[in-house]
Order: structure tokens, then C-alpha cells, then sequence
């Protein structure tokens, strides 16, 4: 621990070894304890202090940091020992089996202790424990804990060791990088050698494939990807575990070893030595800043974290990027240094384990174009290959990819430092673009050898405006990937498709993508869809600009390119028209259909918005999504084939309706045909026939009962969501309403589709989600969703007063400050006003927004709920109490404002404005003494005088 300086600042032993003196000589033996305690806790407590202000005033390194607090462990735990072996239980004359040593495992034994983490101990003992050996133990241990530190500890004999070590990997490792603290060395020299002898020399083959294997798991545990964007500092794909890895198995196979002798041993070349040492020193100083500033022992870079972590390291905002994206690059980039590393250190072991055989004069003779298959792997003739034609650097993966072989790490380590060869000259190349194509357009392996190239380097300097989203990460809670992996994704999600392996989860884009005349044009919009995020401006727009530019370069003919820019330029119009438009609207369908104006863009784009969203996450898309998606591409295909949408709208309404009947088959025709007629076409074409048909038997079964109010949950397993329906006289305040009863029972509404039958009954359809994103799951929470709903459009639940209750507690999207917005167009629909609210999701917020479109005595007929991580878009397609649009200016500003302080949580009213109030605390429903709950069919009894209005519209509260 050479590298500490001024190390009694830290702790000075000296002068606490004479304050414990001076205890023992001046207080009496039953104040020794307490006293030892203070001593310790202060000594401690002081240099961990000066630990901190050592990393934070005077720039330490987190390396050095996590130095000086294993020393200052050391000091502490040495003066314990001695104090306890000689004060507390002082033995004259030992007998052989009353011997002690303590030593250090786990991190604390290689020397490097982050601010919070554990302080891992083995007793070693020469043969079965004695009174002893137990009463100091446990003297020190209850001192450690009291003093607040986390120790994990295990008594053994040198034999026990052995025996546990053989058959558990984690036991074998902790006691590879064990070292000696205080008490009987020679203990610890028997137990090291035995460990070398009969551990370690007979199981190094053994031994790396355990580590690796672990590896592995430990990986997909974390995400399997190094570029999740809330990685595992220290477990994660890229972290320090990764680097300790190589250290374990290189001690392990070689003993002693450091990065200079596995620089000699040619394991790692010298600039991959100094990688290696300056990924450690990063990787280190943000634990140990990650600690300290959380104030715990977090691993994970959480999004609250992150900026704190981006403020620490002096990363500022810049045009297009901010301050906390420009540091989680610099994070990815060296994860992806630390992949490499592994990768070139895991082949390069490989080879020098092989033993030598005859056959390895040969082993180069077999050659595929210009390469060699070297030991199963493709690697190059001669180390000057890549530098006399550069263009082989973007061959050799393409060759891999047909062969179906790895790359050589000789091959690798030449393509790194041949790196910048690759310049305008290669890129102009015809056969190096070809080769490229035909990596991105593989049917074998597309997905891995993209990855492969792009984490070599090659990717990034060929293609150099996907080298400017490499490592580039999103600082929300909706994308999981940086651009560069989930763009790698989506291709390998485009070639899943196509080869037929989603058929069962997308059979629209599997039968629609062998239907498309141009694989070249789908695969290079994929791979440029977001290729313009963080400049600055519409990605889109610059997208389809660096399209426009690149395609030609590519080989692509003048209509590919102008195609392929299409794509890129209009990749988010299927999913916002989709999700954020209301389907059942001509007018929806026709303005898409203006801009998408062939089928063969529609099916290209179809194919493009699903492996966009597949790629976004696990847990982003679902079947209802794909419902929707479904809907608007067969809506489309009609008008863009037949040329017009009537005849195609009648027609769905019909078939919506035969396929309907098929599921209602114990109703007779004129009775079903009856409750057909009350349900206008809008309902029919934003309905799926299986929704349709519950809502039905939920008309009938509430008519037939007399009950004013009809509520159904059910669960969509396929869809991981509940289906509630809510059947009621149509009355101001009842969207409202429902939204804050399920807000209230912890539902969170993924959309909501709000009908009015002719006879002016609302029947409304939610989508919802439990806190954990799936179903409510039992039968009791179903009813309890039920009678939560009639209790409150009774008037007996009030839900602002309980949703405010829940705001209270905090939740991730803290992190995140997102200024709401609220966009009014008249021109997306012919018959209402669409406005749009994007803003900060929240409990509430549905409800709140609801409720101030109440107060401004709107009418909602439509709205559109969609989740992006931590932002809310709500879509309302609203009128006026007369069924109007809304056009007076100072109005449309008046709703804006008000939208506005709602999204915020504010009231949206001062005392002295005057708005539409709730008629009092109970619903416009009248209550009687019929309010029961049966199975799926709640409500009350009907009066005879109630339900005789035909409003049109569902006013919000």
C-alpha cells in the first residue's frame, strides 16, 4: 500500500495503541470495553472522514480511496486484536490448538474496500475451535458491529478450507486473493500452501470454465448487455467484477500476477495493460463516489445517481446532449474498453492452454478467401494484411458471418491499432460497402456480427454517423439500451422476423415483410432510424438527412434512397398515430394515409415501428400495442388499395359485428341485433370483437338486473393487463371519476376507449396495470377494482382526497424534471378538438387533467393514454357542451393554461375564477339501497325516471 500518503493523518496506531494503554492502566476492568469501543469508533470514524475529504477536496482516485480505507481496516483491526488477545483473554501458556490468525478475503484481501463495503474476515484455527478462539472472536466481532460495520466472518481450520474450497467456486476465489492481518503466521503459511498444492494446481482448467460460466450468469442476471441504462457498477456487463475476473483466473493459472507480468507472458499487449489500468482507476473512482454520495453501499448508476455522479465529474450540458449523457458515454465507452479486454484476454488464454501438437504446423493452411482459419478462429495471413488494404477490416467480419467462425484476438488486436486506416477511402470503397451490406443484410448472423464489429471499432469508423451514437444513452426512463445497442437489437429483431422465428408474437410483420420488395431499403432504415439522436433538433429530420447522404455511398439507387429517407424521417408516425390518435376517427386514417400514400411504405413501415419498440426494452411492447398497430395498418391497407375509407368502414363494421355474433351465440338474432343497433359505428371500429361481445353481455345482464351502474374486470393474460369495463348513464364527471377509482386501487390505465350508445349510455373500456406492470391477478382484487368504481360514482370514495395521499410517496421518476406541455389541434379531427398533454407521469395525473376538463365544461369522446418511462402522453379528443369545436382563441389559451397548472399538480382555479363545479360529493347517480356487488355486474337498481337524457359525450371531472 505504497501508494498512501501521509498515512497517520488517516490514523495514527501508534498514539491509539498508548490511548488503549492508558485505558488499561487508569479505568477498571469492566470499563474497558466501552472505552475500547470510543477509541476505535473515533479512530475509525476520523479517518474515514479524512478518506472522504481526501477523494472529494483533493481529487483522489477512487483506486486510492478504496486503498486507504483497507489500510485504515487493517489498523483498526489489528488494534483489536492485540488489545483483545492481550488485555481481554491473555493466555500464558498456549497449548498447540490455541492459535489465531486473522485474515482478510474478498475485496478487503486484495487491499481495495469501497466506502461502504463489507469487511469479509477468516479466523483461522489449527484444529476444532476452543473457548478460546471463541471468546476472542466474538469479543472482536460484537466491537465491529457495534461500531456499525458490516462483517462478513468464518472460523475453519486449514483442512476445512481445502475441503469447502474444492466444491464452491466463491469459496475457492475469496481465499485466492486471502492475505495475512495479524496473529499466527505460520497458520496462514500452512493453509496458503495447502490451498496452492491441493486447490489450485490440480483445477485451473476447471477453475476458468467456472469463472467464466459464473460470468455468464452473473450477466444475464444484470441485463445481459453492457449498455443497459441503469448498469451495475460492480456486477454488470463491463464493471469491476469483469475486471477481477481476468485478475482471478490469470492468479489462478499463473500465481502472483499482476498487469506487468501479464503484459510479459504476451496475455495483454502493453497498450492493453495501460487500458486495463485506466478502466480500474474509473471504474473505481465512481464506486466510491457512487457510495459516498448515495451514502450506502449502492452499485447501481440509478438515474438520481447519475446526475449527481455527471455533476461530480464536471460534465456540462451541450447542444443536443446533456451533461449526465456525455458522462454515461464516457461510462459505456470504457464498459465497452472492459469487453474488449475480457474478450482478447479470454481467446488469448485459450491459445496458450492448447497444448502443442503436430498438426499445429498446419493449422494455417486452410484458407477462406484472404484469411486463415488459425485454431477455429479467422485471423489474417500477414500482420501487414490490414495495413496495405484497409478494406479487409469490414471483409473479415462478412467472411465470419458466412463461415460462422469467430475472429482470431490477433486479428482483433491488428484491427484496433490499424483503426484509423479506415478513412474516406475505404468508405468510398464499392466492395467494402457490399461487404457491409452483406453483414447487415445476413440471414445468419446479423445481430452478432454487428455487435462484434461495432465493439472492435470497425462499425463506428466506417459508418462514422453511427459511430457518433455509440455509447450514446438517453437519460429517460423508457429507453433500457444506448442507441448503438438498440439499433443492433432492432436488426437482429428485423432478421428474426424474416426468418419466420416471431411468427406466433407478430404474425402481421411476418406475412407483411415477405411482401416487401426491397430487403435492402428495410434493413438500412433500421439500422438509421436514430442514427441523428443527440445533435440537437428533430432526429427524425437530420436522420433522413444523413440518409440521404449515405444511402448512394451504399450502392442504393436513387429510389431506394429516397425510400430508405422516407422511413427514417416518418419512423414514429405509426406509433404516435396509434397510440396517441383515436383509430375510429376517418379522419385519422386518411391524414396517415396522406403522408405513408403506397402500401409497399405502409408494410415497410409496419415492420420498422415493431422491431422499434421490441428493441426499446423488455416489458415495452404487448398485444395490446400490437392490437393497435394491427388496426391502423389494415384500416391503411384499405384506403390505400381501394382509394377511399367508407366502403372499407362499413365493411369492418360489419365483419366486427359477424364476428361479434359468433361469440354471443345463446342470444336470439333479433335480441342481439337490438343491442347491436344501441352501439353507433365509431364503438364497432375502435372495438375488437371479443371486447365488443363482453361489453354486450354486460349491457344485458345490467339492463336485465334494473342497476344503473354495470362494471366488469377481467383479466387479458395474454396481455399482462385487466380489462375493466363501465357501463352507466352517460353524466358530467363520469370519465373522471372512474379514472380516480382506479387510481385510487393502484391501477395504472394504459388506455382508455370512452363510448356513448344512441340512447346516450356511456360504455367505457380501460386497459390497466397493477404497480408491478402486469395483471390484477385474483378474483378478490377484481372485486375489490369493481366496487371501488361503484362506490366512487356514488359518491362514497372521493378520489382527489386519496389520490393526494399517494402523491406524497416518492417514486423514480424524481430524477427527471420535465416541463409539461399541451398541444390543441383542430385539424387532426373534423368533428373535435384533439389536445394533447405531455408531461411527468404520476399518480393522478390522468385524473387531474380529467377534472380540469370538467371545470372548463368540455366533453371528452375520445381519449388516448400512452407511458414513455417517466413522461405521460394523454390524448383528449374533446368538444364543447353543444358538441362544438372548440375555436375562440382566448379560450383554446385559457384551456392551455389551465392543462398546464393540472399537469403540475396546481389548482387549476384561483378562488376568484369560476368554473363548472362536482355536484357536491356524490354522483349525479341517484343512490338507493340496491348498491351490490355480483360477480363481474355491479351497480344499483334503476328508477324509473332516471337514464331518459341522450347526451352525447362523457363530460370529465
Amino acid at each position: 500500500m505504497s501508494e498512501i500518503r501521509n498515512r497517520r493523518k488517516i490514523i495514527n496506531r501508534k498514539a491509539l495503541v498508548s490511548e488503549l494503554e492508558a485505558l488499561v492502566e487508569n479505568e477498571p476492568k469492566d470499563q474497558w470495553r466501552q472505552g475500547l469501543f470510543t477509541h476505535l469508533n473515533t479512530a475509525y470514524k476520523k479517518g474515514w472522514n479524512e478518506v472522504k475529504r481526501r477523494f472529494f477536496e483533493d481529487a483522489e482516485k477512487g483506486r486510492q480511496s478504496a486503498k486507504s480505507l483497507s489500510f485504515l481496516t487493517d489498523q483498526i483491526l489489528g488494534t483489536l486484536f492485540e488489545f483483545v488477545v492481550e488485555h481481554i483473554y491473555p493466555i500464558a501458556n498456549p497449548t498447540s490448538s490455541e492459535r489465531l490468525c486473522m485474515v482478510a478475503t474478498g475485496g478487503y484481501g486484495r487491499g481495495e474496500m469501497a466506502p461502504y463495503s463489507d469487511v469479509d474476515l477468516l479466523f483461522l484455527i489449527p484444529y476444532k475451535s476452543t473457548p478460546w478462539a471463541e471468546n476472542v472472536i466474538e469479543y472482536m466481532l460484537y466491537v465491529l458491529w457495534d461500531m456499525g460495520l458490516k462483517v462478513g466472518h468464518a472460523t475453519r481450520t486449514p483442512e476445512e478450507c481445502i475441503k469447502l474450497a474444492r466444491d464452491d467456486l466463491s469459496i475457492r476465489t475469496s481465499l485466492l486473493e486471502s492475505r495475512y492481518l495479524w496473529g499466527d503466521r505460520e497458520l496462514f503459511d500452512i493453509a496458503a500452501k495447502r490451498f496452492l498444492r491441493r486447490v489450485v494446481m490440480p483445477t485451473g482448467k476447471q477453475f476458468v470454465e467456472e469463472k467464466l460460466a459464473e460470468r455468464d450468469a452473473r450477466h444475464r442476471k444484470m441485463g445481459d448487455s453492457r449498455y443497459v441504462v441503469e448498469p451495475n457498477i460492480k456486477e454488470g456487463k463491463g464493471g469491476l467484477r469483469d475486471l477481477q475476473t481476468m485478475w482471478w483466473i490469470a492468479r489462478y493459472l499463473y500465481g502472483g500476477m499482476d498487469r506487468q507480468r501479464m503484459t510479459k507472458e504476451g496475455i495483454l499487449t502493453e497498450a492493453e495493460s495501460k487500458q486495463f489500468r485506466k478502466a480500474e482507476s474509473f471504474l473505481w473512482t465512481i464506486r466510491v463516489a457512487l457510495h459516498f454520495l448515495a451514502n450506502r453501499a449502492e452499485e447501481r448508476l440509478t438515474f438520481d445517481m447519475q446526475r449527481q455522479l455527471a455533476e461530480f465529474s464536471h460534465y456540462r450540458d451541450r447542444t443536443g446532449i446533456l451533461g449526465v449523457e456525455r458522462f454515461m458515454k464516457h461510462y459505456f465507452l470504457v464498459a465497452k474498453q472492459v469487453g474488449d479486454l475480457t474478450r482478447i484476454f479470454c481467446a488469448s488464454l485459450e491459445e496458450k492452454q492448447q497444448k502443442p501438437t503436430l498438426l499445429d504446423r498446419f493449422r494455417r493452411t486452410k484458407k477462406v478467401q484472404e484469411f486463415a482459419i488459425d485454431n477455429g478462429r479467422l485471423n489474417i495471413v500477414a500482420p501487414d494484411d490490414f495495413k496495405e488494404n484497409p478494406a479487409l477490416m469490414v471483409k473479415i467480419f462478412a467472411v465470419a458471418d458466412k463461415e460462422k467462425l469467430d475472429i482470431h484476438p490477433d486479428a482483433l488486436r491488428l484491427i484496433k491499432e490499424n483503426l484509423k486506416r479506415i478513412g474516406s477511402r475505404v468508405r468510398r470503397d464499392p466492395d467494402a460497402n457490399e461487404y457491409f451490406l452483406d453483414i447487415l443484410t445476413s440471414p445468419n448472423q446479423a445481430e452478432i456480427n454487428l455487435r462484434r464489429m461495432n465493439e472492435a471499432g470497425v462499425f463506428g469508423r466506417f459508418i462514422p454517423d453511427f459511430g457518433r451514437v455509440v455509447a450514446q444513452m438517453q437519460y429517460d426512463m423508457y429507453h433500457h439500451y444506448t442507441v448503438d445497442e438498440h439499433t443492433i437489437r432492432a436488426i437482429g429483431l428485423l432478421s428474426r422476423i424474416e426468418k419466420g422465428e416471431l411468427t406466433a408474437e407478430h404474425p402481421t410483420s411476418s406475412d407483411v415483410i415477405h411482401k416487401i420488395l426491397s430487403r435492402r431499403v428495410l434493413y438500412v432504415a433500421v439500422l438509421l432510424h436514430d442514427v441523428a439522436k443527440g445533435r440537437g433538433g428533430d432526429h427524425s429530420v437530420l436522420g433522413a438527412e444523413v440518409a440521404e447522404q449515405l444511402c448512394p455511398r451504399l450502392g442504393m439507387t436513387p429510389a431506394q434512397t429516397q425510400t430508405v429517407a422516407w422511413l427514417v424521417r416518418y419512423h414514429l408516425l405509426m406509433s404516435d398515430t396509434a397510440f396517441k390518435r383515436d383509430l375510429a376517427d376517418p379522419k385519422t386514417i386518411r391524414d396517415f394515409c396522406d403522408i405513408v400514400k403506397s402500401p409497399e411504405r405502409l408494410r415497410l413501415l409496419l415492420v420498422l415501428t415493431v422491431v422499434d419498440i421490441r428493441a426499446v426494452g423488455p416489458g415495452i411492447w404487448n398485444n395490446w400495442k400490437a392490437q393497435l398497430l394491427r388496426d391502423l395498418y389494415y384500416a391503411a391497407e384499405e384506403v390505400l388499395l381501394a382509394g377511399h375509407a367508407s366502403q372499407g368502414r362499413q365493411h369492418r363494421v360489419k365483419y366486427k359485428q359477424e364476428a361479434t355474433s359468433a361469440l354471443l351465440t345463446n342470444l336470439q338474432e333479433e335480441e342481439r341485433d337490438t343491442l347491436f343497433k344501441r352501439l353507433n359505428d365509431a364503438y364497432w371500429i375502435a372495438e375488437d370483437a371479443e371486447t365488443a361481445a363482453q361489453n354486450i353481455r354486460l349491457i344485458k345482464a345490467t339492463d336485465e338486473a334494473q342497476r344503473l351502474i354495470g362494471v366488469s374486470a377481467r383479466i387479458e393474460a395474454d396481455q399482462d393487463m385487466t380489462k375493466v369495463a363501465v357501463y352507466t348513464g352517460d353524466h358530467p364527471g363520469l370519465f373522471a371519476r372512474v379514472v380516480g377509482a382506479l387510481g385510487v386501487a393502484g391501477a395504472s390505465i394504459v388506455t382508455a376507449k370512452i363510448h356513448t350508445s344512441r340512447d346516450g349510455m356511456a360504455m367505457d373500456n380501460f386497459m390497466v396495470q397493477n404497480s408491478e406492470g402486469g395483471a390484477f391477478g385474483s378474483r378478490r382484487q377484481l372485486d375489490g377494482l369493481e366496487q371501488i368504481i361503484v362506490d366512487t360514482l356514488l359518491g362514497d370514495v372521493k378520489p382527489k382526497e386519496r389520490l393526494v395521499k399517494k402523491k406524497m410517496f416518492g417514486t423514480r421518476t424524481e430524477a427527471f424534471k420535465i416541463e409539461p406541455v399541451v398541444l390543441l389541434d383542430n385539424k387532426a379531427s373534423n368533428r373535435s378538438t384533439v389536445i394533447e398533454v405531455n408531461a411527468k407521469d404520476r399518480p393522478g395525473l390522468l385524473y387531474d387533467l380529467a377534472y380540469a376538463l370538467f371545470r372548463l365544461r368540455l366533453s371528452i369522446y375520445s381519449a388516448h393514454v400512452a407511458t414513455y418511462g417517466e413522461r405521460a402522453v394523454d390524448v383528449f379528443y374533446v368538444r364543447d357542451l353543444v358538441g362544438q369545436k372548440i375555436t375562440n382563441k382566448v379560450r383554446l389559451r385559457n384551456i392551455e393554461t389551465k392543462l398546464l397548472r393540472a399537469a403540475d399538480g396546481l389548482p387549476i382555479f384561483d378562488r376568484k375564477e369560476t368554473g363548472s363545479k362536482p355536484s357536491g360529493s356524490k354522483s349525479s347517480v341517484p343512490k338507493t339501497s340496491g348498491s351490490k356487488t355480483s360477480g363481474s355486474k355491479t351497480g344499483l337498481k334503476k328508477s324509473k325516471d332516471t337514464n331518459k337524457t341522450s347526451k352525447k359525450g362523457t363530460q370529465a371531472q
